[in-house]
């Protein structure tokens, strides 16, 4: 077994609460979330992002409007319905529970082997 898939899966597990807390601060345009997804190492590929915003798009999580831009073509805008921003905070909670959990029993190793 690879680290490196187990590493995968755990970024793809978090990826939609990350997208979801970034479009949470305001309206957003796809290629700037890229841009932050990438820096902060949660993605390395556009056709990612695309496939999960119009997942989330249907699941009523989120909605879009398109803006026109100077510069080319109009660009869509996507941010939280109420349903998202609900949704959101029951992701952060489960969040703060899963890490509290996850340095409890890596808390619990170090003393242990004290």
């Amino acid at each position: 077994m690879k680290v490196e898939n187990t590493q995968v899966q755990m970024r793809k597990g978090i990826l939609e609460f990350c997208i979801l807390e970034i479009i949470s601060r305001g309206e957003v345009y796809a290629s700037d979330m890229l841009e932050e997804l990438t820096a902060a190492k949660m993605i390395v590929v556009e056709g990612t992002l695309y496939p999960l915003l119009t997942r989330l798009k249907n699941a009523s999580l989120l909605e879009y409007n398109w803006v026109e831009s100077t510069s080319g073509p109009p660009r869509k805008y996507y941010k939280l319905t109420e349903t998202g921003t609900k949704f959101l905070e029951d992701l952060r909670a489960t969040w703060y529970e899963l890490v509290d959990s996850t340095e409890y029993i890596i808390q619990n190793k170090k003393a242990q082997q004290s």
